[in-house]
């Protein structure tokens, strides 16, 4: 069973910065893929960034210039950096990943196979 497991959310002001790391039972480059998901009260999970084999990334459009999502191969771990983080950016973070191989790139939850536990990341105004 693979395993992931996210670190780093917490609470922190509008405007800070906030990393997040996923750390996996197997190594990352055996993914086909990696993502971070949030899911914030009453609102569905939508896809943050995502890594894809190959070295694609993507980040949603509206984060763009804020988040950025890079692998640090010292550690093998997939990293959200966040920054000039707003109330609304509040939410459960979570780590996926999947070994299916696609003809497209996976851009919604159900292609995820694996996911963490979820860590809270808390905006406050």
């Amino acid at each position: 069973q693979v395993q992931l497991v996210e670190s780093g959310g917490g609470l922190v002001q509008a405007g800070g910065s906030l990393s997040l790391s996923c750390a996996a039972s197997e190594r990352t480059f055996t993914f086909e893929a990696m993502g971070w998901f949030r899911q914030a009260p009453e609102k569905q999970r939508e896809l943050v960034a995502a890594v894809f084999s190959g070295g694609s990334t993507y980040i949603a459009n509206s984060l763009v210039g804020r988040f950025t999502i890079s692998k640090n191969n010292a550690k093998d771990t997939v990293d959200l950096q966040m920054s000039g983080l707003k109330p609304d950016d509040t939410a459960v973070y979570y780590c996926a990943a999947t070994r299916t191989r696609r003809l497209g790139l996976p851009l919604t939850s159900a292609q995820y196979d694996y996911w963490g536990q979820g860590t809270q990341v808390t905006v406050s105004s």
